[in-house]
Formats: structure tokens, sequence, C-alpha cells
């Protein structure tokens, strides 16, 4: 189809819109496998770490 001036009329690029859908999904599984890691390594961290003062016990001393 062409318009008026002989241009042809702008297509909606599929391939572009169907690639970023695929980066979005991509990308939301990547978030999601690092939370889960993260909670993982969180609770062991928090085994391991010493127990620190907080910033009331340091401004009192």
């Amino acid at each position: 189809m062409h318009c008026y001036g002989g241009n042809p009329l702008a297509k909606q690029n599929f391939k572009f819109e169907k690639r970023q859908k695929e980066l979005g999904k991509q990308k939301k599984a990547e978030e999601k496998r690092l939370r889960k890691q993260g909670i993982e390594v969180d609770s062991d961290a928090e085994k391991e770490k010493p127990a620190t003062p907080s910033v009331d016990d340091w401004l009192s001393s």
C-alpha cells in the first residue's frame, strides 16, 4: 500500500517487538533467579556474620 505521495506506509517492526519481549522475559527470569539465590545467600550470611553494634550503641559510647 502506498499513500498519495508514493511513499510506502510505515510498517510495524514485529522482529524488534518480539526481540524486546524476549529480552524482557530473560531479564525477569534472571532477576527471579538472583532473588532466589539472594534469599539463600542472605540467610547464610546472617548465620556467619557477627553481631554488629547499632547506631544508637555507637553514638552513646
